[in-house]
């Protein structure tokens, strides 16, 4: 397996793309290999897989856990987001600051967003899966999100009127975050 790891503005947020075999039959690629993971000090363990289909225009997020502080490998199997992570982590130079990529069926890349982000995406296609391995076990009690428009953050979201969860709606901005005791969980 070979795989390009290109680094982001932001520090330990990464986007992977791999080798992908194609002919007339389809594709093949290796998503995750432990051996080349470990190599680039990447998660190897994901206790919990997702995946998940939302319509145009649907922005869902920006969602985090702190107990257990959980990372995510993000990829599109099917059409189009754009894939969205914050860094919320208290003392990081980057505190507050967002990097999105265009993620498709087609380019394949993946975006790995360690504990101490808070990811979401908007759906660009017509439909939209997204599969994300988990490196913790959900916890409603230790989950919580970023409102998806805090101007702090100024997100450049490709939907004018997303499609949103009533609980997307009302999460609290990065202010209010970082001023809870479970902010502590995300030290830089």
């Amino acid at each position: 397996m070979e795989v390009t790891i290109a680094t982001t503005p932001i520090r330990d947020l990464v986007v992977l793309e791999h080798q992908i075999f194609e002919d007339s039959r389809g594709f093949f690629m290796e998503v995750f290999r432990k051996d080349i993971f470990a190599d680039h000090g990447l998660p190897v363990d994901f206790p919990q897989v997702n995946h998940s289909a939302s319509v145009k225009g649907v922005v869902r997020g920006l969602h985090f856990q702190w107990d257990p502080p959980m990372g995510k490998l993000m990829r599109v199997t099917r059409g189009a987001a754009l894939l969205v992570a914050v860094d919320i982590r208290k003392g990081s130079p980057t505190l507050g600051r967002w990097h999105g990529e265009e993620v498709t069926a087609q380019n394949k890349k993946q975006v790995w967003a360690p504990a101490g982000f808070a990811r979401g995406f908007c759906v660009l296609s017509d439909v939209a899966e997204i599969q994300y391995q988990c490196t913790g076990i959900y916890n409603a009690a230790g989950e919580s999100g970023i409102l998806w428009n805090d101007p702090q953050i100024g997100i450049d979201w490709p939907a004018d009127s997303p499609q949103l969860s009533e609980k997307d709606q009302k999460a609290q901005t990065l202010a209010e975050w970082q001023n809870t005791k479970e902010s502590d969980a995300f030290r830089y």
